[in-house]
């Protein structure tokens, strides 16, 4: 399973969260599954993002569409430069 990770500092995380919130390039159609948004314990103005995909196609056509939002959006919402890679899942379990 391919996994888009997206890296960044954010000036407002509530503004980020709306953002993120209404969803403008469409995850759903753009073959997200599921996603995860984590914070490192003690940065309030970090933010990592995982979205699950079937292929990897799909994430790095995921991918090229939030680069080119990313222009527009993200000085307003106080990131320049993601860090971003798309990593693959070779196990996992619940205990």
């Amino acid at each position: 399973m391919p996994v888009l990770q997206i890296e960044h500092p954010v000036r407002d995380f509530e503004a980020w969260r709306r953002s993120f919130d209404a969803d403008p390039i469409g995850r759903e159609a753009g073959g997200v599954w599921s996603f995860r948004i984590l914070r490192p314990i003690g940065h309030s103005d970090y933010v990592i993002v995982e979205l699950d995909f079937e292929t990897e196609d799909e994430a790095a056509s995921f991918l090229e569409k939030l680069r080119a939002m990313w222009v527009d959006a993200g000085p307003r919402l106080g990131f320049e430069s993601p860090k971003t890679r798309i990593v693959e899942v070779l196990d996992a379990a619940t205990l």
